[in-house]
């Protein structure tokens, strides 16, 4: 029987704990074999479903431990480059939330990096791993919707605390880095195309932004998505084309916005729903890195595609600056 990916977690992150610990714990093929934090407290609540965790009480020391072939990275964002590039000094495969980068032109140093170690290094970007973008991508790609005409995406939530990391500039914080990031990778991995800024606006708050809108080009195709981190709860994904309309209605927290559905309307043939039950996002995340690390086949979401989306972010962070 094959041996298990032995992973090891930096920090106990409250996101860590709740999502991606139990996702490693459930998935195929992986263990969660160590933690590493200076509150050895926190660590109980990762113990509690991962019976014989280890505990290191230091980043160094779980990196410098054999026993780990894998390490993520639920650091704040803007300490996601350097312990990614520690990760793979140490000869440790390593996934890093997103957005794993604060900047386009901190992907050269990661690909760099990457590509020197020989080891596979990539942004946590879950929602491309869910069944139900990858029948988007493939009905669009085989012309279910004719000619894509527009492509729109929102995606919001209602988070004042002034102490939440998401609000702390000097964290990496805002509403474009924590969550711009859904309907960007979303609208490139089903159009196969780079937007191009046409328009953007951005409302900025304790120096983060709460606020984003765009307009761009996208292909042939026109893109508008908006962000919000003072908004009520709500996402959607909408493909607009010359023969009929793709929509999402729970695209980005599958299971937990509500039940994944992929709605297929054309004049004529009503209305087809699939719907997901049962797909687990992060468990697949996981697997599909361990399928990587195994075989070497290529990994869903390299680092080339996760900068295309990062290089739009800055363009509108330069068109709209605080």
């Amino acid at each position: 029987m094959e041996q298990p990916i032995r992973w090891g977690i930096l920090g106990a992150a409250a996101f860590a704990q709740k999502h991606m610990a139990p996702a490693i714990h459930a998935a195929q093929g992986a263990a969660l074999a160590a933690l590493a934090t200076s509150s050895p407290g926190k660590a109980d609540a990762f113990a509690a479903f991962a019976p014989g965790l280890r505990v290191h009480d230091s980043y160094d020391a779980l990196l410098a431990d054999p026993e780990i072939d894998a390490v993520y990275v639920p650091l704040p964002n803007h300490l996601h480059v350097e312990w990614t590039e520690k990760c793979l000094a140490a000869g440790k495969p390593v996934l890093t939330e997103k957005p794993i980068a604060m900047a386009e032109r901190d992907f050269d140093r990661l690909i760099a990096a990457r590509d020197k170690a020989g080891l596979l290094a990539a942004e946590a970007y879950m929602i491309l791993h869910h069944p139900q973008w990858q029948r988007a991508r493939a009905l669009v790609a085989e012309g279910a919707i004719g000619d894509v005409l527009h492509v729109h995406g929102a995606f919001s939530y209602d988070n004042r605390d002034p102490a939440n990391i998401r609000n702390r500039p000097e964290t990496g914080g805002g509403g474009l880095r924590d969550i711009g990031v859904y309907p960007i990778g979303a609208a490139r991995y089903v159009t196969g195309q780079e937007p191009v800024l046409l328009d953007t606006h951005l409302v900025y708050e304790g120096g983060v932004d709460t606020y984003a809108e765009a307009t761009c080009t996208l292909g042939d195709a026109r893109f508008s998505f908006r962000v919000s981190t003072r908004a009520s709860l709500w996402q959607e994904m909408t493909f607009h084309g010359s023969d009929g309309v793709l929509r999402l209605s729970a695209p980005f927290n599958a299971g937990n916005f509500g039940p994944a559905k992929l709605h297929l309307l054309r004049p004529g043939q009503g209305e087809e729903t699939q719907m997901y039950f049962s797909d687990a996002q992060y468990v697949l995340q996981v697997e599909a890195f361990g399928h990587t690390l195994r075989t070497g086949a290529p990994y869903p979401v390299p680092l080339e595609f996760s900068r295309g989306t990062q290089a739009l972010i800055d363009k509108m962070f330069a068109a709209a600056p605080a």
